[in-house]
């Protein structure tokens, strides 16, 4: 069984540190490229929208099946309104 020693902590955090640094250098780097295509992708959708095939079709499934269910009257319970006593 290994014993931890300091030089192992000190490059341990010289990594951290390290890959800290890199991180955030190439975030730098690519951010900005990313975040541009993901914004002219947005644009692009709103100006030419795709028609959903399945709204049309769902209303219809929805007026279908509300017809064939009727909504039931049937009382559950009755309702009671509680008071705070102090």
């Amino acid at each position: 069984m290994d014993t931890a020693s300091f030089t192992g902590l000190l490059r341990t955090l010289m990594y951290i540190i390290l890959f800290y640094y890199a991180f955030k250098f190439l975030a730098r780097l690519f951010l900005p490229v990313l975040l541009k295509k993901v914004v002219e992708k947005a644009s692009e959708n709103m100006r030419n929208p795709q028609p959903n095939q399945n709204q049309g079709n769902s209303k219809a499934t929805d007026t279908a099946q509300a017809a064939a269910k009727p909504k039931s009257t049937q009382k559950v319970g009755e309702y009671i309104d509680f008071e705070e006593v102090d």
